[in-house]
């Protein structure tokens, strides 16, 4: 379980083709306190701590999490939002997050409204995931606040701190994201599709 604020920007060290698996080796200031078979979030995605080497540490995403996501993107020096499982107790500063990306959204703008900047994202909505107004959508990663929620797309508002410490500052017009939304919406959604079908 996750809350959506990014703990660290992680570099990319190391790619590794191993049949249909991607072994990632990523640097990251918190690697230390890490342990193997801990669940760390790379852009919204929690993947499993398989090696610790100094500074790096390396997970592995399977088939299934390369077809949902976009790891297949990857590149070395690329960079990506971390974030540790929370512990019970801690402050729930952004929202539940569970690290399972529910799909990829491609950006279709970026506009700079001279101290924040607004990103609008579009995903294919043949797969019934839906925003709400004022609602929380997880983009790689961060825990967010949906603005213009439209059928098939969505817009977020980023001040200039999460700018600058999270992947968005690389985020431009074409770009993929990952995509995880609202669990508790996900629940009503599927109560009301079922009610609805009776």
């Amino acid at each position: 379980m996750f809350t959506g604020i990014i703990e660290d920007l992680g570099v990319i060290q190391n790619l590794e083709n191993d049949k249909d698996n991607l072994h990632i080796t990523v640097r990251s200031g918190f690697t230390s306190e890490l342990q193997i078979d801990q669940s760390v979030s790379h852009n919204g995605i929690c993947l499993t701590v398989v090696k610790i080497d100094n500074e790096n540490y390396t997970v592995t995403a399977i088939k299934e999490t390369l077809d949902k996501t976009n790891l297949g993107n990857l590149k070395i020096g690329a960079l990506v939002n971390l974030e540790r499982a929370m512990k019970l107790g801690d402050r729930l500063d952004g929202h539940i997050v569970q690290g399972h990306v529910d799909q990829t959204a491609v950006c279709k703008s970026v506009e700079d409204l001279d101290g924040s900047w607004v990103f609008t994202f579009e995903y294919d909505s043949s797969l019934h995931n839906i925003t709400i107004e004022k609602g929380s959508i997880t983009v790689n990663g961060v825990s967010l606040t949906v603005v213009n929620s439209k059928h098939n797309s969505f817009s977020v508002a980023i001040i200039p701190y999460t700018f600058e410490n999270t992947n968005f500052h690389a985020i431009q017009k074409g770009t993929v994201v990952n995509l995880e939304f609202d669990v508790i919406g996900k629940y009503v959604k599927k109560i009301m599709g079922k009610n609805l079908a009776l």
